[in-house]
């Protein structure tokens, strides 16, 4: 494996070549290398077009009752993005159905024997997935632990909310973008092509929606599972977490009308997301960069990794 940035900021430096890195949420180790007048920082003041950036509600999961994922701020603001004529994101960093497939009486979990995480259960294609090594094998009717049978699905993927949104909205066109549904760039570019025109009005997806798309006529993005990258013993957990989550924002409010990001959380007081809200990245930066220096992480020291 190798790092792509940095493996081109080598080149470019053996051969003299400027580089331009570009990006609305740099990682923490070119912004240091920014601090201490390695690179030069280029800031640029303002969105594409002179758009105003999308406001943020944090909803508490704690006091909202939730069906099947969702919670009714969450339905009430795409209903009024439906009779706009405006288009919404839901974004659900889970592919599958659900990500846990559980016993209620004993409490045993389906897992990879290769991997040791859980597996998936893929309601379409009635299987169980490993999203890390790619075993795939059929759910069992009775639990191999101790025999008790049904076994319930557990936590929402991106087919579960693509289900529960078409019981909620059944006048809505909804377009589900993961890597299970888009098998080829040639599809992708079909799909997209489809919400360009106007012909979608929700899109359902992972980490495929999260940037690089324009779609001025999105004014909505809501963001369901976000807790799911606050708490990890991945010293980089909370940066990848912002930066998800700041892109995938980013595509809400792009055109002439504005902007509203919802954020599903049990954790509303979380610093990184009352941060989020406030668009304070310089803030975020300051405070995990303090963090790490303190524990003498990467950018103020180097790990070496063994497998």
């Amino acid at each position: 494996r190798y790092n792509a940035r940095d493996l081109i900021v080598k080149r470019a430096h053996q051969d003299r070549v400027p580089v331009i890195l570009g990006s609305a949420t740099p990682s923490l180790e070119s912004i240091e290398n920014a601090n201490r007048g390695r690179y030069r920082h280029l800031l640029l003041e303002q969105r594409a077009r002179g758009a105003a950036m999308p406001d943020f509600h944090i909803l508490d999961l704690g006091r909202l009752p939730v069906k099947s994922g969702l919670t009714q701020p969450v339905l009430e603001a795409l209903r009024i993005r439906l009779d706009r004529n405006e288009q919404s994101i839901v974004y659900v960093n889970r592919r599958g159905f659900a990500p846990v497939l559980l016993c209620s009486a004993c409490r045993w979990q389906a897992q990879c024997n290769r991997c040791e995480v859980r597996l998936t259960l893929h309601q379409r294609s009635s299987r169980l997935l490993c999203h890390h090594c790619g075993k795939s094998e059929e759910p069992p009717l009775n639990c191999p632990n101790c025999g008790h049978n049904p076994l319930h699905p557990i936590g929402e993927g991106t087919q579960r909310i693509e289900d529960a949104l078409r019981n909620e909205l059944p006048s809505a066109r909804i377009l589900r973008l993961d890597s299970d549904n888009v098998a080829t760039t040639k599809q992708l570019t079909k799909d997209l092509a489809q919400v360009r025109a106007g012909e979608i009005d929700i899109l359902v997806g992972t980490q495929l929606l999260s940037k690089g798309h324009d779609f001025p006529s999105v004014t909505l993005v809501c963001i369901l599972n976000a807790d799911g990258g606050l708490y990890s013993i991945d010293f980089r957990a909370p940066e990848r977490f912002y930066q998800q989550l700041t892109q995938v924002a980013g595509r809400a409010g792009r055109g002439s009308k504005p902007g509203l990001v919802l954020v599903q959380t049990r954790h509303p007081d979380d610093i990184s997301l009352l941060r989020l809200a406030k668009h304070d990245f310089d803030g975020f930066v300051q405070a995990e960069l303090s963090q790490r220096r303190m524990a003498q992480c990467p950018p103020f020291a180097r790990f070496a990794l063994l497998r």
